[in-house]
């Protein structure tokens, strides 16, 4: 199976100097940089643009996760690539032609994932991994919209459905991660880990990046 990877979500640094909070992210030992893009239709809240990308790339030399919570993102995934995006995350519940956005992100140099959201079953993306149209999964472990809300625990379920299909599929989980809920999500067999509140709110970022990637190693796929 790949190797963890954590993986902070810079929604949830102090918007007046994100900069700094990605050059911090890339001190304390993070593997890769996650920025929620949201649109207001998609998701009830507005946020970052290919502006915050285009900072992120500057500041940090760190890999750019970019999750677009965007009901069309085949209309924004040009200008997001352009700012700096290594991957470009979309819903499988957006309202675009999954298939040829994916390959439209990949057409851009960028790798290419698909997002589920908690209602939304593994089934919904099995089609796009069978015809191989996706580098990335990831599980949406709160409803998306809003940072610092509890773990589903039923997402659980579908990590280790989609990880027993595709075993060297990298596998993201995000929404509620923190140094404990990581532990069951690597027992069911995520190996990315997207975390804000929990990593931005710790005394020590390096401390908090640390434990969390021991926690996930120790208990990584035993539930498969």
């Amino acid at each position: 199976m790949p190797k963890i990877e954590i993986m902070p979500s810079i929604l949830a640094a102090d918007m007046g100097n994100l900069e700094q909070a990605c050059r911090d992210c890339e001190s304390a030992g993070a593997d890769q940089i996650h920025v929620d893009v949201m649109d207001g239709v998609f998701v009830p809240n507005i946020s970052m643009g290919p502006a915050a990308v285009a900072m992120a790339d500057k500041a940090t030399e760190l890999p750019l996760d970019v999750h677009l919570m965007l009901i069309q993102p085949q209309n924004h995934i040009e200008a997001f690539a352009k700012a700096g995006s290594d991957s470009i995350l979309i819903h499988i519940e957006a309202d675009c032609d999954v298939e040829d956005t994916l390959k439209k992100i990949r057409g851009l140099g960028c790798r290419s994932g698909i997002t589920l959201n908690p209602d939304t079953p593994a089934e919904a993306i099995f089609q796009c991994l069978e015809k191989g149209s996706a580098d990335e999964v990831l599980v949406m472990s709160v409803h998306p919209g809003f940072g610092g809300q509890k773990y589903i625990e039923a997402a659980e379920g579908k990590l280790a459905e989609i990880r027993r299909r595709w075993p060297e599929m990298p596998l993201s989980i995000d929404g509620g991660i923190d140094s404990e809920t990581v532990k069951a999500a690597a027992a069911h067999g995520a190996n990315l880990f997207v975390a804000g509140t929990s990593l931005f709110s710790a005394s020590d970022l390096t401390s908090a990046v640390a434990e969390m990637r021991a926690n996930a190693e120790a208990d990584y796929g035993i539930k498969l």
